[in-house]
């Protein structure tokens, strides 16, 4: 969320780089901005009432400490309305901070002044290209085939047993799956990151800190009994750690990840983009999250782009990086990279993970916040990126390393596998 202060000393600035992701954001800046002003009167006239009321109840004790009982009883007469007052003026306030936060809550996070204006994936920009496109021999085939032609992958069985989106892992493909975690974790590991294994469920209060409530209500699976949502990313949960927390400027960088199922409805998703492993409703993924000093996140941003692109290097596939325009980006970030892995049998990009800076964003939801060395409180920075999300990852990985004889495997990954071809 915005920060209110940013909004009223900026607010020009703010129409305009939200302009940067299509909105038009005057209307309801306008509209905050008054009801800032009736909320700060209220403020003013519940500190003017207690002032008083303090003031009378000072004045009250010396009367009865001189034997003026008489002449306090009437001033306690006073109190008795102030009291009233403070009940509707207090209820007036609540209600001003209510309609005011739920048009904060509507407003997406502002681009940083890098991020190139457009409207669609169509006007994303390549910033970093790598690795050489396989030229595959004659007869091979996309991963949905090599799924089934070794027994290692069943969309079918999933759809039989719950529904599409839902495969089954199966012999070798199970395996794959344990093994590209374990890669990732140990990777992130090696690199500094504390590893934490986090609840599959959260809160309307977790969802809300990160930006997916009220934002993607609709893609989330909602356990309606308890009142519980099925997490998209393990962002979720791991970012909520730091809720409401007060840190101290030597506590930076905080740095974890974390392996966790993900659940997405996808509501609205169709075609050839959906085939096979290319987009599911759950799926596996490794999170990185760092919560960071305001001063050092872009730094830190360039870190987590670097350290994605080393786990690609380390995986043999071609891969290239897309600073997102405006209009691709998603409601909480300020900078997003999008790492996308070539496809050879379906001759198609996939995305395989954003790397993104929210600035302040989901901090000040969250009241994520640290001591400066001053002493002074102020709003930590969060971060997070995909390392990896493992669908598109196997697809490419079973495409690009089909070979007459079967599907080779990575040399770094032979070692987590425990084989070097499925066959």
């Amino acid at each position: 969320m915005l920060e209110l202060s940013y909004i009223r000393e900026n607010t020009a600035e703010v129409a305009a780089r939200l302009g940067i992701k299509n909105i038009d954001a005057e209307g309801i800046l306008k509209q905050i901005l008054e009801i800032d002003s009736r909320r700060r009167e209220a403020q003013k006239d519940l500190d003017d009432n207690l002032a008083e009321s303090n003031a009378l109840a000072r004045q009250i004790g010396d009367l009865f400490k001189s034997g003026k009982a008489s002449e306090a009883s009437d001033l306690k007469a006073r109190t008795a309305e102030l009291k009233v007052l403070a009940k509707e003026l207090q209820e007036k306030f609540d209600g001003l901070l209510q309609e005011q936060n739920n048009l904060l809550v509507q407003l997406p996070n502002v681009p940083h002044s890098s991020v190139p204006r457009g409207k669609s994936a169509e006007d994303n920009e390549i910033v970093h290209s790598e690795g050489n496109i396989p030229a595959l021999f004659e007869g091979a085939v996309p991963h949905w085939d090599l799924a089934s032609k070794f027994d290692i992958i069943d969309f079918e069985l999933g759809n039989k047993v719950t529904g599409a989106g839902f495969p089954f892992y199966k012999g070798k493909g199970a395996r794959l799956q344990r093994a590209l975690i374990n890669f990732f974790l140990d990777n992130a590991i090696d690199a500094g990151y504390y590893e934490i294994q986090p609840p599959l469920v959260v809160n309307e209060a977790s969802g809300y800190g990160t930006g997916q409530l009220p934002d993607k209500d609709g893609q989330m699976y909602f356990c309606d009994l308890d009142k519980l949502y099925l997490i998209p990313t393990a962002e979720v949960p791991v970012t909520n750690i730091y809720r409401d927390v007060i840190l101290k400027s030597s506590d930076f960088p905080v740095k974890n990840v974390a392996y966790s199922n993900c659940f997405r409805r996808e509501a609205g998703s169709y075609g050839k983009d959906v085939r096979g492993l290319n987009r599911l409703h759950q799926f596996d993924k490794v999170e990185i999250v760092q919560i960071q000093h305001p001063d050092k996140s872009y730094d830190t941003l360039e870190e987590m782009r670097s350290y994605v692109a080393g786990l690609l290097r380390k995986l043999e596939l071609p891969f290239r990086v897309l600073k997102l325009c405006g209009g691709d980006m998603s409601f909480t970030s300020a900078l997003t990279y999008d790492f996308e892995v070539y496809s050879a049998a379906q001759q198609r990009w996939l995305e395989v993970s954003s790397v993104s800076n929210f600035e302040s964003f989901q901090a000040n939801r969250m009241k994520l916040r640290f001591k400066d060395e001053g002493g002074k409180t102020r709003l930590c920075h969060t971060l997070n990126g995909s390392a990896l999300a493992l669908p598109r990852i196997v697809a490419a990985l079973l495409e690009n390393n089909q070979t007459p004889k079967g599907i080779k495997m990575p040399a770094a990954l032979a070692a987590y596998t425990g084989f070097d071809i499925i066959a």
